[in-house]
């Protein structure tokens, strides 16, 4: 496992992060760290198992790429964003049924104005919350064609999402949904409108993606 991630790690013009393998059955990696420098690369003893060498090296090549693109930073600052309008929406919430209230008495009116402010205030951590998937599906995408490229091919990624898609299938996990972007992929089922706030893109279309690529995207 270390020879394996200290080769793709000078592949990918990276220092070698730290290496982790955590006693679970569920198969997953991810990676972590604020930058490259300080990064760290986790996979489970399940995920150790389950996939053949290339395979895992095209989990790890993608979870390289995570931290080549500081993925790790962007997804906190998009939390943080996320969070800071959440809080802002639910002080606005709160100023507009008390504040405009007296404000009603006083003057006879403005009502219209406190159920508008109310509404916003609503739907704003909701679009807050939709971005922030939206952005970590995209990095999904990113990280996965890096992924490829670091590793020259996309097949041996293609073929270990395939793979993990079907475990999870087997045997769902049981995860926290607060976890879900940890996972390599979703461990959460995602249809209709619930796609809107998974946190990574259907494997279907990672995979399509993936054998797409042409020779020059790979070099």
């Amino acid at each position: 496992l270390h020879r394996i991630v200290e080769r793709l790690s000078v592949q990918a013009g990276l220092p070698k992060p730290r290496v982790y393998v955590m006693p679970q059955d569920t198969p997953n990696a991810f990676a972590t760290g604020r930058n490259p420098e300080h990064a760290a690369v986790a996979v489970t003893e399940g995920i150790l198992r389950l996939l053949k060498t290339e395979e895992l090296e095209g989990v790890l090549a993608h979870e390289l790429a995570h931290i080549k693109n500081r993925d790790i930073l962007i997804s906190s600052v998009a939390a943080v964003i996320a969070g800071a309008i959440s809080h802002l929406a639910y002080m606005a919430q709160w100023g507009a049924m008390f504040g405009m209230g007296r404000s009603d008495d006083e003057e006879g009116g403005g009502g219209g104005n406190m159920i508008t402010v109310i509404l916003m205030a609503i739907m704003a951590p909701i679009a807050a919350m939709l971005i922030q998937m939206a952005i970590s599906r995209s990095r999904e995408f990113v990280a996965d064609a890096t992924g490829a490229k670091i590793l020259h091919a996309g097949r041996p990624l293609a073929n270990a999402l395939l793979k993990l898609e079907g475990y999870n299938k087997q045997l769902p996990m049981q995860v926290n949904p607060a976890t879900a972007q940890m996972y390599i992929v979703n461990p959460l089922s995602a249809q209709g409108l619930t796609r809107l706030f998974s946190t990574h893109p259907p494997i279907q279309e990672r995979v399509d993606r993936l054998m797409a690529l042409k020779v020059q995207d790979l070099m």
